[in-house]
Formats: C-alpha cells, structure tokens, sequence
C-alpha cells in the first residue's frame, strides 16, 4: 500500500522525475512532444504501483504520462481529475495495471476529464468497472485491454471500457474480455465511433445504449452471449437514435448468460448476434455474421427485456422504429436458441432440425404508427424476418416479408473533430 511520503522524499521524487523525463526525453525510445500534443509535458513513471495515483494528482494540462512495460499491482481504484492528459503504456500486452488484489474502489481507473487520450495498456482483474470515463469531451481510447482473467464469471466486473456521458469518443484497436455486464459500452453519449477491436466472453460485447449518433464498425464479436447490443433504457437523460453497425465480424456468441440477476443484461438469451432494442434510426450493413444459436438479428422491444410500462418515464419509447438491414452475410443460426421459450417456439414451427430465420421481431409496434417510415426495412437477398407475435403470447408467429420489404434513407457517418481519429 502507498505510504504518504515526507516533505523531503517528496522534494527527493520531484527531482528524481524531472531528471528521468529530461533523461528519457533524450531516448531514442522516448516519443517527443510532437509524437503526442503539442507543448506536452511528457513523464515517464519508473513504479507505477507507489506513484501513478501521484503522478494523477500532481498532473497538469498537456501532461504525457508514460508507463513502463511490466505488472503492476494496485490495491485501491486509481481517479484522473484533470483535463488535457495523454496515459501511454508500451503495449496492451507490456504495460499492466492489474487489480487482482483491490480492495477498496469501485472502478481500476476512474477518470473525470476532458480531452483524454489512454494507450498502450492493459487493466485487468479490477472489483468493479475496469476504466471508467465520466462526462468528458474528447475522449480516445486506443490499443488498450481490459480483461478478467478468470473468464467469465457473475463476480466479475460490469464494464470493461466504459465511457458514459462524453461527446466525441473514440475507441479503437481494444480488447475487452470477460465483463460481466458489456465489455465495450458507450452510454448517454454523442458522436461516437467504435472500430477494429475486439470483444470476446463478455455478456455483451460491444453495447451503444442510449447514444445519438455512433458508427460501429470494423469490429470483431465473439463468443459473448450477444454481439453487437444497441439499446435503450428507460429514466435516463438522453434516449438515443442514429447508430451504424457495419462491417463487423459477428460469430459464434453462445456463451452461457452470466451477468447479475436484475441487470439489463440479464435479459440477453445466449447466441445473439446483433441486438436492436427499444433503438430508433439503425443501420445495420455489410456484416458477417453467423453462428448465434437464438439468431443472427433480434429486434425487440422494451416490454420484451422482461419490463413492464409502469417501470418507464411516460415519454420513453419503447418501440424500435425506422430499422434497415441490407447487404449483410448471414450463415447457420437460430438453430438452438438459448432460452426455453425460444427453443420451443422453433420446434413448434420449424422441427427438430429447424432454424430460426436470420431475423427475429417480438413483433410489438406502436398502435399508431403504421406509417412506414418507422417499420422494419430489410433488404438483404432471401434472409426473413419473423415475427414471433410476443405482445400476443407468440399466438400467431409469421414471417410477412411484405411489410419489411422497404429502404430507408442511408444514414449520415459519424464526423469526429480534426485531429481526433489521427
């Protein structure tokens, strides 16, 4: 545990930092200020375990902390409260900042702050959320793993990487394993994009809930117990709208349901691939996605997650409206779905050797919108849709593709400022 130094030692480590930064300034192996932002200040930290959450507090806008390639042991959550720092490690398999032993925090990191760019590491094992990013604007996220590596378990932390209210946000080249909510989510957010990483063995694996306007793309799901979720919550701030799922790799996410009972989650029946609920304006294009034993697609609404009207604000929607699906690869799903109820409805319709179709629908509309700007347009080879007809107790479950058989307008890709996406 981390002992408060004395006056003198603290004099003694502020030197020692300066002359280590002039000295690692000078290393061939050291990026420069124009390698990161300009007029930074960049800090290599020699012990992370005794002086990051030091190194965090002392910090000053422009600051580039560096991180050494090794394990390194925390027993309390680390927090960042100031704006404009960049956190650099040599590798998400070099730089380490384990959590197995914590004892006291919520979340490994924390961070409170604007204009925040972490890179380069790995944050394992943390009691609760892995790294948390709180009401920042200008926020990137960039080759970093979080993971528990006992694998999957309820006891595991909810999020891997988790940013939460922010505007402009990206998170790319990440891995997140073995969350026991989502392993990569962006929640009440504006302007988001989420590309090339990787999430394996969460519950969801990558989750946009109530955020306007994200491009989700280049991405790999696997082995989750759903995909790719795009949803939203009641009695929250932002309900969201305008999300692109694309190019995504999508396969084989069947693991066994494992988040806390109650939990959003909870809900999510094993082999699924792409989730849309209670989510307006989504598009959904040129994936590859196979191997979800309950399907490759479900769209649902809120009533379906298991909810009932009187547990949502009076102005929440509940319905996905305005949907378009096309020119995506779909191969073998739906064929053991991952719920009871599910199993048996495709045996009833479809035999013992039958599968769902790619699509799945509960069905559950708004009783006065039945103009086509809000339906489910699917324009994807010979993939259906059916309609399981849940607000009816799955009374008369049908594939109609007559009423799906539209185009939406293509949505807008997520523009992120000048100099963020770099």
């Amino acid at each position: 545990m981390h002992q408060s130094p004395t006056s003198s030692s603290i004099r003694l480590f502020i030197l020692t930092m300066a002359l280590g930064g002039a000295l690692a300034a000078c290393s061939p192996d050291t990026p420069t200020p124009s390698d990161t932002v300009a007029n930074s200040n960049i800090n290599a930290v020699s012990d992370p375990s005794a002086d990051l959450q030091l190194r965090f507090l002392e910090a000053t806008p422009g600051d580039v902390i560096i991180l050494p390639a090794g394990v390194f042991n925390f027993e309390r959550s680390l927090t960042l409260n100031v704006d404009n720092i960049t956190l650099r490690g040599a590798g998400m398999d070099e730089t380490i900042l384990s959590f197995k032993d914590q004892i006291t925090g919520g979340e490994g990191l924390l961070v409170n702050a604007s204009n925040f760019t972490i890179e380069d590491l790995a944050i394992e094992d943390s009691r609760g959320d892995a790294l948390k990013i709180a009401r920042g604007d200008h926020i990137v996220i960039r080759r970093v793993r979080t993971e528990w590596t006992n694998g999957p378990d309820t006891s595991n932390g909810a999020y891997g990487i988790y940013p939460v209210q922010t505007q402009h946000t990206l998170i790319e080249g990440s891995v997140a394993i073995a969350a026991s909510d989502a392993g990569i989510y962006v929640g009440q957010s504006q302007n988001v994009i989420v590309r090339g990483n990787r999430a394996e063995f969460n519950v969801a694996g990558i989750e946009i809930e109530n955020t306007i306007g994200a491009d989700v793309y280049d991405n790999v799901a696997t082995n989750n117990t759903g995909g790719i979720l795009i949803f939203n919550m009641p009695n929250l701030p932002v309900e969201g709208h305008t999300t692109r799922v694309y190019d995504n790799r999508v396969h084989h996410n069947n693991t066994e349901n494992f988040a806390p009972p109650g939990t959003a989650v909870a809900s999510v029946p094993a082999g699924s691939g792409i989730i849309i609920n209670s989510n307006d304006k989504v598009e959904i294009f040129d994936n590859d996605v196979g191997h979800n034993q309950t399907a490759n697609i479900l769209i649902s609404s809120y009533f379906s997650a298991g909810y009932s009207e009187r547990e949502m604000a009076e102005a929440f929607d509940p319905y996905p409206e305005t949907i378009f699906i096309y020119n995506n690869t779909f191969t073998d799903g739906g064929d053991a779905p991952g719920r009871d109820e599910l199993d048996m409805l495709r045996l009833a319709l479809f035999g013992d050797d039958g599968s769902f179709p790619d699509i799945i629908w509960d069905g559950v509309t708004h009783p006065e919108r039945a103009d086509m700007i809000y339906a489910i347009c699917v324009d994807n080879g010979d993939s259906e849709v059916l309609n399981i007809d849940a607000a009816n107790s799955n009374a008369n479950p049908h594939v109609d593709m007559a009423r799906h058989s539209c185009q939406h307008d293509k949505l807008a890709a997520v523009a992120l400022p000048v100099g963020l996406t770099d």
